[in-house]
């Protein structure tokens, strides 16, 4: 090992480490949107972190693709390359040669694989939900990361938009659930179609809708100048922006895709929280009707979350063409946000509910075994099994947030009563037996 070259330790870019007490944090968001989502009927799956490279490329659009972290193929992988192709030295030509599978980019695009494969064991309308994580080759910035977490639920096979509906009061009861205030944006890609249409955007539909998508980043005249690049003309672009950000759902005609945005958006009248967005583009190409997006008016952190309705992905995969809609939770950003907002419940990370210490050697198996009774009992407990002086301890059960802490010496070696001391208020309960400490533990 003298001989092995030192490493400073460091993360690979865009990736994190979470101490115990922000696990404990990122699971309490986890368990509340579970909870919210076994109450809609979802069910849980899973999927591979890694699949092949033709079921991944061409869904997410141009920009999408070049984000998708690719893996190359064991062994020699430059053998099969055509000495033409790597002679242009070009990494595009020569991909196909050398990488066949790559990191999940989402948790949707694997979900219709996952039907497809598995349609004949499944019950149809499936509902399911899955929790990851997936990877981006994008460049990290504060509230985006290459490997991140998603958290998704989806229903393949319904084409009721009722389902959007129950989605849309799924985002709203979770992020109330969390305390997070959000606005939670909803539109629908075939108005945007529409919208296109009637100022006459034919083509250049995908650049057109990645540069809305940065208006909240670089503002309508960023937006503007860029469309002008494009070629379009200043009154085409003027008008484009009167209609997705000065008309309201109510005051597009009675075509098929007002009509949807309407009836989802009536269920939610008296929601505030629930805003129609026509400049909401989503940029991915599978969305096909309507597209959701969260923010959080209370910080800089950019959306929390997305989805929409999509009803070609099956198709691609070989499988009958069967409507799918679902929404995801940015578990990373939330994360982030709920931090910055201070939004953690106190006890979040208190897992274990007492840790005992012995004072010296010989009074550890006696307390071991007292901790061991706790533990029976379904009480978490601990033992502190190292250097017992006072200021040691103490620092230990306030970083883990210990709410209690028994002191074990020769009295309480002899007379099995107990000193319960609160680790936040410093109070004691004295002259407890061991039943009278799991009677406080058991009420906390």
């Amino acid at each position: 090992m003298s001989d092995l070259k030192k490493i400073k330790p460091a993360l690979s870019k865009g990736t994190r480490d979470f101490l115990p007490g922000e696990v404990a944090k990122r699971n309490y968001i986890f368990d509340t949107i579970k909870g919210v989502f076994r109450k809609y009927g979802f069910e849980q799956i899973e999927t591979p972190a890694i699949e092949r490279l033709e079921t991944l490329t061409g869904k997410y659009g141009e920009e999408g693709d070049k984000l998708l972290f690719k893996i190359l193929n064991s062994g020699d992988y430059l053998k099969d390359v055509p000495a033409e192709e790597l002679n242009k030295e070009n990494a595009s030509a020569i991909t196909k040669h050398i990488a066949e599978k790559g990191l999940r980019y989402d948790l949707t695009v694997p979900l219709a694989r996952y039907v497809v494969q598995h349609q004949d064991n499944l019950a149809f309308p499936f509902k399911r939900f899955h929790i990851g994580p997936v990877w981006r080759a994008d460049r990290p910035q504060k509230g985006r990361y290459q490997e991140f977490y998603q958290c998704d639920a989806d229903v393949i096979g319904s084409n009721s938009l009722l389902n959007e509906v129950e989605l849309t009061k799924i985002y709203a009861e979770a992020f109330k659930a969390l305390r997070l205030p959000v606005v939670i944006k909803v539109n629908n890609r075939k108005l945007i179609d529409e919208i296109f249409s009637k100022v006459g955007i034919t083509d250049k539909k995908s650049e057109v809708i990645t540069l809305i998508d940065k208006e909240d980043k670089i503002g309508w005249d960023g937006v503007k100048e860029q469309l002008l690049k494009l070629e379009l003309s200043e009154d085409l672009v003027n008008e484009l922006h009167g209609y997705l950000f000065n008309t309201p759902y109510s005051d597009f005609k009675d075509s098929a895709a007002a009509q949807e945005v309407k009836e989802v958006m009536k269920h939610f009248t008296d929601d505030t929280s629930v805003v129609f967005s026509a400049s909401l583009m989503r940029g991915l190409d599978y969305y096909t009707g309507t597209i959701w997006e969260i923010k959080c008016p209370s910080s800089s952190i950019g959306s929390l979350g997305g989805g929409g309705r999509y009803d070609n992905l099956t198709e691609m995969f070989g499988g009958q063409n069967m409507s799918g809609v679902g929404i995801s939770f940015g578990i990373e950003r939330i994360y982030d946000v709920m931090e910055e907002l201070n939004l953690f419940p106190d006890t979040i990370s208190q897992g274990v509910k007492v840790l005992f210490v012995p004072r010296d050697s010989a009074c550890e198996l006696f307390a071991f075994e007292q901790v061991q009774q706790l533990r029976s009992q379904n009480l978490p407990a601990e033992i502190f099994l190292g250097n017992v002086k006072k200021q040691k301890h103490f620092g230990y059960v306030e970083q883990k947030n210990i709410p209690f802490m028994v002191e074990v010496g020769a009295n309480e070696l002899q007379s099995g009563l107990f000193i319960l001391r609160n680790t936040k208020t410093r109070t004691t309960t004295p002259d407890l037996d061991l039943s009278g400490i799991a009677a406080i533990l058991t009420a906390q």
